[in-house]
């Protein structure tokens, strides 16, 4: 029963996806009108929703970049066109890490396995996207820590050493 429901949905957003792209062979769009910016959101919202209906996570990844991406788009041609040049930047930044939060907050709210990993580049983009926007002291600490990420494989790398070596000893008593 549920392979049926899943086929059924999954047909339908096919041949949702089909109509728009044959409508596309036939309608232009003018990408600077906002009808044309909202195309890569609704692809973003169908993806999303077919994974909603079929409680498949995997559908719900390009789902939440695609929305990322999208309202991004639509955000610096839209209602943050009057900032120019790094700002823009800075605000599509900002919603495409948006897009990869929506991964965790969907696949925790509508399936079984919440995908967490979603959240660290999610942070770091949005995180990059502020230090564009506003500068100055995020900007620098960015600046620092581009410089000084190899300390934090240097700080893994001591406590596996460590761990392992707990472990070893934890065996030897054992045996």
């Amino acid at each position: 029963m549920k392979m049926r429901k899943n086929n059924s949905v999954s047909g339908l957003f096919l041949v949702a996806l089909g109509l728009i792209f044959l409508a596309g062979q036939f309608v232009t769009f003018d990408l600077s009108e906002s009808l044309g910016l909202l195309v890569v959101p609704t692809l973003g919202a169908l993806f999303l929703v077919w994974g909603i209906l079929t409680r498949n996570s995997g559908l719900m990844i390009p789902g939440g970049i695609l929305s990322g991406i999208g309202w991004g788009a639509y955000a610096i041609e839209g209602p943050f066109a009057i900032w120019q040049g790094d700002s823009e930047g800075g605000v599509f930044l900002i919603f495409l890490g948006l897009g990869f939060g929506l991964i965790t907050l969907v696949t925790a709210v509508f399936t079984n396995k919440t995908h967490w990993w979603a959240l660290i580049p999610g942070s770091i983009i949005a995180f990059v996207g502020l230090a564009v926007l506003f500068g100055g002291a995020l900007l620098t600490l960015l600046t620092w820590v581009g410089k000084l990420w190899p300390l934090a494989l240097i700080l893994l790398g001591i406590s596996l050493l460590l761990n392992a070596n707990k472990n070893k000893s934890e065996k030897e008593k054992l045996v």
